[in-house]
Order: C-alpha cells, then sequence, then structure tokens
C-alpha cells in the first residue's frame, strides 16, 4: 500500500479519503463561487477550504507516520462533519457529492482517532 515503505499502510484508508475529500472540497469551492447565490454560500465556501487544508495535512502527517497523526485526524474529522454539514444544505450536484465525500472521510478518521 504504502509507495517507499509499509510503515503507513495502517494510514492508507485514511489517506486516501483525505485527499479525495480535499480534491473534492476544492472542486466544489470553485463550483460554488460561480453559482448565482454565492452571497448566501460565504460560510460554506470557507468550511470548504478549511476543510481542504486540514485534509491535505492530515494526509501529509499520516505519509510521514507523524507523532501527531491521530490527533490530526481527530480534528479533521470534525472539521469534515461540519463541512458536510454545510455543503448540505445546498441541493447542487457538486455540493450533495461533497458532503458524502466529507461525510467518508469523517468517518474513516474517526478510525484513526482513539
Amino acid at each position: 500500500m504504502g509507495i517507499v515503505t509499509r510503515k503507513t499502510d495502517k494510514y492508507q484508508t485514511c489517506i486516501d479519503a483525505c485527499t479525495r475529500c480535499a480534491q473534492a472540497c476544492n472542486e466544489c469551492f470553485m463550483l460554488c463561487l460561480n453559482e448565482p447565490d454565492v452571497q448566501t454560500r460565504v460560510k460554506c465556501i470557507g468550511m470548504l477550504k478549511e476543510c481542504a487544508g486540514i485534509c491535505k495535512e492530515a494526509a501529509c502527517f499520516m505519509s510521514s507516520d507523524a507523532q501527531f497523526s491521530n490527533d490530526l485526524c481527530k480534528l479533521c474529522a470534525t472539521i469534515c462533519e461540519k463541512c458536510a454539514s454545510e455543503c448540505a444544505m445546498f441541493k447542487d450536484e457538486h455540493c450533495t457529492k461533497c458532503a458524502a465525500e466529507c461525510t467518508s472521510c469523517a468517518s474513516a478518521c474517526k478510525t484513526m482517532a482513539p
């Protein structure tokens, strides 16, 4: 599973979920900026950027088998859940898909965080 070592195999499912979530959030962010009701999406857009950032960082920590990986995964799960909730307020396809990715990532992160 790991690319150069098997030491991070225990994180691989979560790394993949975090990477997918970060991509979904960045894509959704760009699409939300072009929606006609962009002003009603300001809070959601902010959460999308926070979520993408924490997901990328969590994947980086896990890839390094960093000491605080589990702590960061716990925070990542919290942010992903909040982002999913914000996206769920909008019924367009990109927000619906993003909310699903955030929920999936939160679940994966919870399995890493004791």
